[in-house]
């Protein structure tokens, strides 16, 4: 038997806009970049990190210099359009020789950071998703090693190593994860009680699969950040080093090694102070503006 069309009534469809979709959905990675591009300090940071770059892989290029060449009759020749950045007390050309440091400084501070990066982030793992015993042992071992200054410990071993590019890497590798594996541990513990963990452990996960799978990559924000934030740290411990001559070996320019050769003719040339002065200052200030803008956008707190 047929339906009886009057007893059914046709009805318009009303568009509801709170069914509306806002905006569209971004992930936490999409989420993080849209507020660090709002953050100006954090992408000045980051175009002057770039730049910085560029410049150190390149620049010595396009020179028609060697930052070892030395011509005595060139000595102490202030800034010109020959010398932008004038000379050295042998003669060596400070523009070159800044372009030179930069690779130096910047490879000192990479290197650093991933070897704090791979350290830390295994050694922290390891203490906090296991807890107990293990994770007070290898604690104690961080606290004890947190009791002396890291700048005392890289000092001492580069006294026993003997200065050399390659010393300030083993010196600075063995010492400079501290911070990261609290910072790992920190995060683990807050992680592993969660309930995806739990379901990961009760299908038979194995703990490194849990650790390297699940419990890092949740972990990324504040390891990002900290490596960030250890790459001036790692510059600056390079140019203080190389400032009281415990750094590179002559003649390679490092700008601790600027620095230090600057310090001497000060009052009569000061501009061979003040030109590797500046392009440590700037670095560091660049890559702490970055880290800072790297922080606020990776918090999910921050997320809306």
């Amino acid at each position: 038997m047929a339906p009886n069309p009057e007893l059914f009534k046709r009805i318009d469809f009303i568009h509801d806009t709170s069914y509306d979709i806002a905006r569209p959905s971004t992930t936490y990675w999409q989420d993080a970049w849209r507020r660090l591009k709002k953050n100006k300090m954090a992408m000045a940071g980051l175009v002057m990190v770039c730049i910085i770059t560029i410049t150190a892989i390149f620049g010595p290029f396009f020179t028609k210099y060697n930052y070892s060449d030395q011509k005595l009759e060139w000595a102490n020749q202030p800034p010109s359009a020959e010398h932008w950045l004038g000379t050295d007390n042998l003669g060596r050309d400070m523009f070159t020789r800044i372009l030179y440091g930069a690779r130096i400084s910047l490879s000192i501070g990479i290197v650093a950071s991933l070897l704090n990066f791979t350290i830390g982030v295994v050694y922290g793992g390891i203490s906090g998703f296991f807890g107990g015993r293990v994770d007070s042992i290898m604690m104690r071992v961080i606290d004890i090693l947190w009791g002396i200054p890291l700048l005392l410990y890289v000092i001492l071993l580069m006294v026993v190593l003997e200065p050399g590019l390659t010393n300030i890497f083993i010196a600075l590798g063995l010492v400079y994860w501290l911070k990261m594996a609290r910072i790992v541990r920190g995060q683990i513990l807050s992680l592993k009680q969660l309930e995806y963990i739990l379901a990961a452990r009760l299908i038979g996960a194995k703990p490194w699969r849990i650790i390297l799978r699940h419990l890092i990559p949740n972990s990324m924000g504040p390891i990002i950040v900290t490596a960030t934030l250890a790459i001036p740290e790692a510059i600056f411990t390079e140019a203080f080093l190389s400032f009281i001559g415990l750094g590179v070996a002559a003649p390679m320019a490092s700008w601790g090694v600027l620095a230090s050769e600057g310090v001497t003719s000060l009052r009569s040339y000061p501009f061979q102070l003040f030109c590797p002065a500046v392009a440590i200052s700037i670095t560091m200030l660049s890559f702490n503006f970055l880290g800072d803008g790297l922080r606020d956008a990776l918090d999910p707190r921050m997320r809306k």
